[in-house]
């Protein structure tokens, strides 16, 4: 019988900003009385684990730190593996100022990029900044220019939010490309990263012969999925349309209404026994 392991996104899927979606507490609440390993996988770097797991809790929903990816973890945890360590500009929110401070190689602050620090960056990272300011995008384009290597969180252009599609961490990332014309090295879904950190999480939380990518948006949980052989399940609460669906060449194994079908849909690809 099929082992199964699940990756669910977070924006869009179980949440828009503070409100939760329907059935998302019920679908978490499913896995873990299903013993079935998940962990959840969000391009959002503006909080850390922890405190995305205080919002859930807020919400209803209670999950493990240790279940929760982000892609500024991604990132910290890339940096580590590969680069050796320098000085970090970072434009981007709390949670990825946390992560890169946890390399402990050093900050080069806005106030420090002033007196000329920037001289002496070698990562520029940026993540998606609700902080955003013109002399982040300088001291970053000028460190970039300048030689540093530049590093970003996601792709996403936008994220969903209660009044709609905000703009994402992707928009920050194209004006340094414009600035600069250097391109980043990105995390996040759909590369490679977010999927190594992912799986390997994953693991931790039991066997499984076959993992599914359960998100909103195309572009990254749909492609994510398709690209690293998982099986996509996308659904219609977050970024992605129906209709972008079948304009797409990105196409998902299955679309549900919401996340509250998840459990459903698992009972019958799986069986009772399962």
């Amino acid at each position: 019988m099929m082992k199964l392991g699940i990756i669910l996104d977070m924006d869009g899927v179980l949440y828009r900003g503070e409100e939760p979606l329907k059935g998302a507490r019920e679908a978490v609440d499913f896995l873990k009385e299903r013993g079935i390993p998940f962990v959840l996988l969000t391009n959002n770097s503006t909080k850390t684990p922890g405190s995305y797991r205080e919002k859930l809790l807020r919400m209803g929903i209670e999950v493990s730190e240790e279940r929760i990816v982000t892609s500024g973890l991604a990132t910290r945890l890339y940096m580590e593996e590969h680069f050796k360590p320098g000085k970090v500009f970072v434009i981007g929110g709390e949670g990825l100022l946390e992560e890169m401070k946890g390399l402990g190689w050093g900050i080069v602050d806005v106030e420090g990029a002033k007196e000329g620090g920037w001289r002496d960056v070698e990562y520029v990272v940026v993540g998606l900044d609700p902080d955003l300011t013109y002399e982040k995008l300088k001291y970053g384009t000028l460190a970039v220019r300048n030689g540093a290597r530049f590093i970003g969180t996601n792709p996403d252009t936008t994220y969903p939010a209660e009044e709609g599609l905000y703009p994402g961490a992707g928009a920050i990332v194209a004006a340094l490309k414009a600035s600069t014309g250097e391109e980043p090295i990105i995390i996040g879904k759909p590369n490679e990263p977010a999927y190594e950190v992912a799986v390997e999480r994953l693991r931790s939380f039991g066997d499984f012969d076959e993992v599914w990518m359960v998100g909103d948006r195309l572009d990254t949980d749909i492609a994510f999925a398709k690209r690293f052989g998982m099986k996509a399940v996308m659904v219609l609460t977050g970024v992605s349309s129906l209709e972008d669906v079948e304009g797409s060449g990105t196409r998902p194994d299955v679309v549900l209404t919401g996340i509250g079908e998840l459990p459903e849909y698992i009972e019958a690809e799986l069986g009772e026994g399962g």
